[in-house]
C-alpha cells in the first residue's frame, strides 16, 4: 500500500514538472507526446545484475520505489516513459566453465520475480504482441536478454530451455570467447582469435536461435562474427547496446560497412550511452549521444536505430543522462536536430517492434523443422569441470586392451613358472 503512495505522489510530480516543461521547451513537449504514443524500447538494461551485486537478489530486501543506489527504480522509469526493457540476464566472464548456467537462471528468476513483486508497473513479455499489451495497460512490457554465450556453457538444450524461460535475445559473446565463438577483445588485440569468428557449433547455434525465434544480438562479437552472422542468418539481427565506430573508434561500437549490411538486413543497432562508447573518454554530454544517432541514421537509414543505453551496467554516463529518467532529453534532442516525427517514432520502438516481429515470422516459417540435437564436440569443451556422459569414448576399447595385457601379464607368470619346474 504505501509503495502505490509514493509511486502516486512521484507521478503527480513527474506531471507537474514535465508541464512546467513543456511550457519552456516545445521540443520535449512533442517528444512526450511521441512517447505517449509509440513505446520506448530499450535494448540493454543491467539493473539485475545491480539486485545481485547489492542485495544477492533478495527481492524483499528492497523497494524499487524507494531504491536510490542504481540509474534505475519505478520512479525514474515512469518519469523515463520506459514502454518496454529487456532486462539484462548478465553474469561475468569468470563464470565460464564453472556455474555460469545456474548463476544466469537465478538471474533469469530474479527478472520473473521483479515484475511478479510490482504487477502494476512491470508486465512480463515475450512477444511483440505482449509489448503493445503492455504499452496500451501503461505498464513497462519486461523481455529478457542473456549477455554472454558463456551462460548456456556450449549447450542447444540450455539455449532452448532459456527461451522457454522466455529469453528473447542471446548476445553472443560478452568479453571473453566462447568454445564457439571470439570476442571484440580479438580485434582491440587483447584476446587471441580462437575460432576465426564462428566455429561450426556457433553456426549451429545461430540456425537453431533462428529457428527458436530467438534474438541474435552482436554487440561485443568481432567484426568477423557480424559479418558471418549476417551472411547465415534469416532473421534481422539486433546490437542490443552499442554505438558507431566512426564516431568512437572503440571495437565495441558498430563500423559503417556493417551498419549498411544491417540496413539490408532489416535489423537495428540500439545506441549505447556509456561515456566510453560516446565520446571514447571518460566524459560525454547529450549531444555527443545523438551525434551517434545522427550518423548510424545518415549511413543505414532511420530504420535501424534504437536505444540501448546501459543503464546500470556502466559507471560513467553522459551530462543531462545520468539515469533512465532522463531519456526523453535525447527524443528531444532529436526533433530539434530536424528528425520527422516517423524518425522518432522508428528509433523509439518502431524498428526493434518490426526486428522481432521479423524474426518471429521466421520461427513460424520453420516451425517444421526439428531442433538441432547435435553437440558440441567434447574435445571443444572438455575440462576438468566437464563430464563427458552421452559422448562415444574410448573405454570399451580400454577395457579390452587392459583385459588383454591381463590375459598377457597372466600366460607369461604361467610360462615363466613351468620353466621352472621344468628344470627341478
Amino acid at each position: 500500500m504505501l509503495s502505490n503512495v509514493i509511486s502516486a505522489v512521484y507521478l503527480a510530480l513527474w506531471v507537474s514538472s514535465s508541464a512546467v516543461t513543456a511550457v519552456q521547451d516545445p521540443y520535449m513537449t512533442r517528444a512526450l507526446k511521441l512517447m505517449s504514443e509509440t513505446p520506448l524500447i530499450d535494448g540493454h538494461n543491467d539493473l539485475p545484475w545491480q539486485l545481485l551485486k547489492q542485495f544477492n537478489n533478495q527481492l524483499n530486501k528492497v523497494d524499487l520505489n524507494t531504491l536510490d543506489t542504481t540509474h534505475t527504480n519505478i520512479p525514474k522509469i515512469k518519469e523515463g516513459r520506459l514502454g518496454a526493457q529487456f532486462w539484462s540476464a548478465y553474469v561475468p566472464c569468470d563464470t565460464q566453465y564453472k556455474d555460469a548456467v545456474r548463476q544466469t537462471l537465478e538471474q533469469i528468476d530474479v527478472i520473473h520475480r521483479m515484475c511478479q513483486k510490482y504487477p502494476e508497473t512491470f508486465m512480463f513479455a515475450t512477444s511483440s504482441q505482449d509489448i503493445m499489451e503492455a504499452f496500451n495497460m501503461n505498464k513497462t512490457a519486461s523481455l529478457i536478454g542473456v549477455e554472454g554465450g558463456h551462460s548456456i556453457d556450449s549447450s542447444l538444450g540450455t539455449l532452448r530451455t532459456m527461451y522457454q524461460l522466455g529469453v528473447r535475445y542471446l548476445t553472443l559473446t560478452h568479453s571473453c570467447n566462447t568454445p564457439w565463438a571470439d570476442n571484440w577483445l580479438v580485434d582491440q588485440g587483447s584476446d587471441p582469435s580462437e575460432h576465426d569468428g564462428l566455429s561450426p557449433f556457433g553456426k549451429q547455434l545461430i540456425k537453431e536461435m533462428n529457428r527458436l525465434g530467438m534474438l541474435i544480438d552482436l554487440a561485443h562479437v568481432t567484426v568477423k562474427v557480424m559479418n558471418q552472422v549476417l551472411d547465415m542468418s534469416q532473421a534481422p539481427v539486433i546490437f542490443s547496446h552499442s554505438s558507431a565506430y566512426t564516431i568512437c573508434k572503440h571495437k565495441r561500437n558498430v563500423p559503417d560497412d556493417v551498419l549498411k549490411r544491417v540496413s539490408e538486413k532489416k535489423g537495428i543497432v540500439m545506441v549505447n550511452f556509456y561515456n566510453d562508447y560516446v565520446t571514447c573518454s571518460k566524459t560525454a554530454n547529450l549531444s555527443h549521444v545523438a551525434d551517434h544517432f545522427d550518423h548510424i541514421k545518415k549511413v543505414g537509414g532511420p530504420e535501424i536505430i534504437g536505444f540501448g543505453g546501459d543503464y546500470d551496467g556502466v559507471t560513467r554516463l553522459p551530462e543531462g543522462l545520468e539515469d533512465v529518467s532522463k531519456v526523453p532529453k535525447v527524443v528531444a534532442e532529436l526533433l530539434r536536430r530536424g528528425w520527422t516525427d516517423e524518425d522518432v517514432k522508428a528509433a523509439l520502438g518502431n524498428n526493434l517492434l518490426r526486428v522481432l516481429r521479423g524474426t518471429e515470422e521466421v520461427r513460424d516459417r520453420l516451425n517444421g523443422t526439428h531442433p538441432d540435437d547435435v553437440p558440441i564436440p567434447y574435445d571443444e569443451v572438455k575440462n576438468s569441470c566437464r563430464t563427458s556422459y552421452g559422448y562415444p569414448d574410448d573405454s570399451d576399447a580400454t577395457g579390452a586392451a587392459h583385459s588383454l595385457s591381463t590375459l598377457g601379464l597372466l600366460l607369461t607368470l604361467a610360462l615363466q613358472a613351468l620353466i621352472a619346474l621344468t628344470a627341478l
